[in-house]
């Protein structure tokens, strides 16, 4: 039976999804994380610190559902693509899964003891929590941008030949200083909004311009490297979009500057970067200017901005491979049938809104700010 939409439009929807997911986690984890890096500077005390954690209590446990979406999307539409970036970055994935873990445990245990030293070890823990995830996944968008060592033999088996300290470079690291100084900008103009007027909102004011100004900058080292250091994949000859999914097929080559080639073909793609730019300097303004809700917009569009980036600089490459370019994945050799991504999509079309709807709703009846005075008579505050 004919599907009412072809293949190559199927992986393209799936593409997209990807990147939306992606966005939707930096936008709402994103402060999580955020305001977890910033814990033990914003907060000097016992009631500043159960504050700011109190300002993402509501909604930080709803907001991992878009990490693990992330997850399960690659999974069932990308299954080369989780195969091989999981192996290869097994290491680092293991070491943001244990942070994460991290959090949870430290919110439910931090006011368990009255002990100074107890509450202070579980705070840094919140920090750690907080600020490698951040880290590493900009590290891990930066190899993908570079391309990662591996290969498939004549029987599609993979083979991984990189290693753990491997994942660490210039620009990687470029790339996940960027991802942290994006998450504590919007952490910081979180709390411009949710946190009592007061010593922690202008401590977070105070980092989150400095944070603004960072990600800005490194957002420009960034497309230094990405112009002038060498980086970048182009497909040659000709790719069938609906042909089968065998990495194989991509006749990839590496291309330095290639990444800016789609910028160049289709010109409205700079709105992208140029949104990285605007956005944070929006929040830089609004934050430097008690300016709330403007701050909190700009860092959202920033977070967008920055990680569209990627992904249009890249289409149609998922994985490149800088060890064998022509094993690369990408949008037309690395997804699933287009049975399977149809259903899928079916599925998204019904969920997909009753979680934002959902989502809108509980940031709706629990927004409001977070104060030290509520600490006393609300029993259910962390």
């Amino acid at each position: 039976m004919a599907l009412p939409l072809d293949y190559p439009t199927l992986r393209v929807i799936w593409w997209a999804l990807m990147g939306v997911l992606l966005i939707g986690f930096a936008l709402t984890d994103g402060f999580d994380l955020g305001v977890a890096s910033l814990l033990p500077f914003v907060a000097r005390n016992d009631g500043e610190r159960r504050m700011a954690i109190n300002t993402i209590s509501a909604t930080w446990e709803g907001n991992q559902v878009w990490f693990i979406l992330g997850g399960g999307a690659i999974f069932a539409a990308w299954p080369l693509v989780y195969a091989v970036s999981f192996s290869g970055f097994y290491l680092a994935m293991f070491a943001v899964l244990a942070a994460l873990i991290l959090r949870p445990v430290a919110f439910k245990y931090r006011s368990k003891r009255p002990s100074p030293v107890w509450r202070e070890s579980w705070d840094w823990a919140l920090f750690v929590g907080g600020f490698a995830p951040a880290l590493v996944f900009g590290v891990a968008v930066g190899n993908v941008l570079q391309g990662l060592p591996f290969s498939f033999d004549s029987d599609l088996r993979a083979a991984y030949h990189g290693s753990f300290l491997g994942l660490f470079t210039p620009f990687t690291l470029v790339c996940g200083l960027l991802s942290v100084a994006m998450l504590v900008t919007h952490g910081a103009a979180w709390l411009t909004m949710k946190a009592e007027r007061g010593a922690v909102r202008d401590r977070a004011r105070l980092i989150g311009t400095a944070a603004a100004l960072a990600a800005m900058a490194l957002f420009a080292v960034g497309y230094v490297f990405v112009a002038f250091g060498g980086l970048g994949f182009k497909l040659e000859g000709l790719i069938a979009p609906s042909g089968p999914s065998n990495p194989l097929r991509a006749l990839a080559v590496a291309a330095p500057g290639g990444w800016l080639t789609n910028f160049h073909t289709y010109p409205w793609m700079w709105t992208a970067p140029a949104l990285g730019f605007a956005g944070a300097a929006l929040a830089l303004i609004g934050i430097r200017s008690g300016w709330e809700f403007p701050a909190f917009a700009g860092s959202s569009l920033s977070a967008i901005g920055i990680i569209s980036t990627v992904g249009l600089s890249m289409f149609p490459f998922i994985l490149p491979s800088r060890l064998d370019p022509g094993s690369s994945l990408t949008v037309w050799n690395a997804s699933s049938s287009q049975s399977t991504l149809f259903t899928m999509l079916l599925a998204v079309v019904v969920f997909l809104p009753l979680i934002l709807i959902y989502t809108s709703w509980a940031y709706k009846v629990m927004f409001g700010r977070s104060s030290v005075a509520a600490l006393a008579t609300d029993p259910d505050l962390y």
